[in-house]
């Protein structure tokens, strides 16, 4: 019975022709996060834009594509995917509910927790890269020292260490958006016209 089981499996994963839908999810991802180091890196304004990306593409794009790697059976991408996207709706909702009356203004101590909390989280999806190519780990490289980064900003209330990590972020960004667009050309073409560092 349990070879009957595993034969089912193996020809549900021969017969997943779904397309791929990291790319989506690095490049909602990657976008929302150019455009809020923009700002974090005192380019820019925190505006509407931010707060509709937030919500949209770095915010509902990202969920909806962890339910897809869930449908492929990817863990990873599931729970990294579904826990960023979650993660630019909860920062939309902390800058945008105390202005409906729901809540206080969040405290700088409180917010460089809640990056902190975020740091440690997405250090542990970096060891989950180990074996993956290596855009995608410095996606997540980058993106853990941004947090903390981040989050030392705000314990400290020293301007220049935000602004510094809003850099760190525009890399970061930068780099989800090439992965994420390398991956799309690389499989429109069958060939790896742009370099991802592929562990062999």
């Amino acid at each position: 019975m349990d070879a009957n089981l595993d034969d089912k499996l193996e020809k549900r994963v021969l017969m997943d022709l779904t397309a791929n839908p990291a790319p989506l999810g690095l490049l909602g991802f990657g976008m929302t996060t150019v455009m809020l180091n923009l700002h974090n890196a005192d380019l820019i304004p925190l505006s509407g834009v931010i707060l509709a990306l937030g919500i949209f593409y770095g915010g509902l794009a990202q969920v909806l594509v962890g339910l897809m790697e869930w449908r492929k059976g990817n863990t990873f991408g599931m729970v990294a995917f579904t826990s960023y996207g979650l993660f630019w709706l909860t920062l939309v909702g902390i800058w945008t509910l105390p202005t409906l009356g729901l809540g206080e203004p969040t405290d700088k101590v409180t917010m460089g927790y809640f990056l902190t909390m975020w740091g440690i989280y997405t250090l542990f999806f970096f060891l989950g890269t180990i074996k993956s190519n290596r855009a995608t780990q410095f996606v997540f490289g980058s993106l853990t020292v941004l947090f903390f980064g981040l989050a030392l900003g705000d314990f400290t209330l020293i301007k220049e260490i935000t602004v510094a990590a809003g850099y760190i972020g525009l890399i970061c960004g930068a780099s989800a958006i090439y992965t994420g667009l390398a991956t799309v050309v690389n499989d429109a073409n069958g060939r790896a016209m742009l370099p991802l560092g592929d562990r062999k």
